[in-house]
């Protein structure tokens, strides 16, 4: 059972897929996560990508942040985020976009769309996660000072940097990992 962990939907149950193509993020990975983020996710706009059942945008748009927005390629996984985001009364700040992460990094580039927070938790035997971290490595949809949290098989180790960004936490739970990746602030010179 996956259940929003705290904020205004707090204890709602998720709906999920009976498939192995969806792993939803543990409940205590999760909660680990928005310890980790705190008050930063308050106000924030979320780019969950590779989204599944939503439980990670949904959990940070009940912990107050401003917009999320859902990419899933997987047509009844869409369907099932935006019953979620029904379920918990969180559709109002939230769009869901049902289409391949690459595709939709590219139209939020055109966009000039930015978000402080992204999220991806792609299938982990696939090359999905080196090769979307590549593409967000230009920084171009990262807001100031915001990170991209990619979710991992904690065994597979991933570079220092992709483009701008670079890894500045790596944190384990169990079989799980996180990598937090982040734009470095330009050095002031005196």
């Amino acid at each position: 059972m996956v259940r929003v962990i705290a904020g205004s939907a707090k204890g709602r149950r998720l709906a999920t897929l009976r498939t192995l193509a969806l792993r939803p993020t543990p409940d205590r990975v999760r909660e680990a996560l928005f310890n980790i983020l705190g008050g930063r996710i308050e106000g924030a706009a979320v780019l969950d990508l590779f989204a599944g059942s939503g439980a990670i945008g949904l959990e940070a748009l009940s912990r107050g942040a401003r917009t999320a927005v859902f990419v899933e390629a997987h047509e009844p996984a869409c369907r099932l985020i935006e019953n979620n985001l029904q379920r918990c009364s969180l559709s109002a700040n939230a769009v869901v976009w049902c289409r391949e992460v690459p595709k939709a990094i590219a139209a939020l580039k055109t966009q000039k769309r930015t978000f402080e927070v992204i999220l991806l938790d792609p299938p982990y035997q696939t090359p999905l996660l080196e090769e979307t971290l590549h593409q967000l490595g230009d920084g171009r949809i990262l807001g100031a000072g915001g990170q991209v949290i990619a979710e991992h098989f904690f065994k597979r180790v991933l570079p220092e940097r992709f483009g701008r960004l670079h890894r500045t936490r790596l944190a384990r739970f169990g079989d799980v990992a996180l990598s937090f990746y982040r734009v470095p602030e330009p050095e002031v010179s005196v």
